[in-house]
């Protein structure tokens, strides 16, 4: 028996900030995350439709009271990609509330693709981005879509990349820091048997603490809408042994708690924006209390 059961609810729309339906447009790697006056925020990779991954240059930015239903409103984009700097495109955002401000990871693109840079961006308002320089770090190939978790006294950030930056199999790599701006050597969190340079069976890389330890969960977009997912006692490394019996039909999935409900959000090209249900988590291994006598 697994040491953790993911239970899948029905998918809904969540969103689509397509101008019209005339012109539809796609919402890929995307974050969500409330805000201090309890207002959802999503940021997204957003283009026309089709696809055009090298010309994804800015995000999208929308909000909504809440995620059950309310309206949502698109906002400016937000961090369109910095040419001057020789940014191509941007992609994979991912926010995390940290003290007093906002803070924002993602992947800036450039015609090197072995030299890919994460970037850090920060807000007090969800709003205004300011860009910290320099870039944290640049690895390849490809090396993208962050997420930022605190664990231990320390943050661990997680991105997908290859074994070496020209190419080879796709890893989940991990790297750690103490105030979110320096950032330590990688280490190899999860190595598939595939190798290759774009795409692969490692995207999206979205760890939670469940069960008395964590779940990766990655994007198998060798099969574009799939998801699956990996359970370890130990965040900096995870194993196809603790592969959890589980087919999650998303791309780019994230993971959301509002305080009463866990949901999983999913989107990609052609998908007309942003899906979300349910998630439902369960520890078998770890018995209910009995009743009282």
């Amino acid at each position: 028996m697994s040491e953790v059961e993911l239970v899948p609810g029905q998918k809904r729309r969540l969103l689509d900030a397509s101008p019209s339906a005339e012109e539809p447009w796609y919402i890929n790697d995307h974050t969500l995350i409330r805000a201090a006056d309890g207002r959802w925020h999503v940021f997204g990779i957003w283009h026309r439709e089709p696809a055009a991954p090298l010309d994804e240059t800015l995000f999208l930015h929308a909000s909504a009271a809440d995620l059950t239903g309310a309206p949502w409103t698109i906002h400016d984009p937000v961090l369109p990609a910095r040419s001057e700097l020789g940014e191509t495109h941007v992609w994979a955002p991912h926010v995390i509330r940290h003290e007093d401000r906002y803070w924002m990871f993602y992947a800036g693109g450039t015609r090197d693709h072995t030299a890919y840079r994460m970037t850090l961006a920060t807000s007090e308002d969800l709003v205004t981005w300011t860009p910290h320089e320099p870039v944290l770090f640049e690895d390849g190939f490809d090396a993208r879509d962050p997420m930022v978790l605190r664990e231990g006294g320390r943050w661990l950030l997680y991105y997908t990349r290859t074994s070496t930056p020209e190419g080879g199999r796709h890893q989940v790599a991990v790297r750690t820091s103490e105030d979110l701006v320096t950032w330590s050597a990688p280490s190899v969190a999860y190595e598939s048997a595939e190798s290759g340079t774009v795409g692969g069976p490692t995207e999206s890389p979205f760890v939670i603490r469940a069960g008395g330890g964590f779940v990766l969960f990655v994007c198998e977009s060798t099969e574009y809408d799939r998801t699956l997912a990996r359970f370890s006692h130990d965040p900096l490394r995870f194993e196809d042994s603790g592969r959890i019996d589980v087919d999650l039909d998303e791309h780019c999935a994230e993971i959301v708690a509002d305080g009463v409900s866990t949901w999983i959000t999913g989107g990609g090209w052609g998908r007309g924006g942003l899906t979300i249900r349910p998630l439902t988590i369960r520890s078998p291994q770890i018995r209910p209390p009995e009743p009282p006598a």
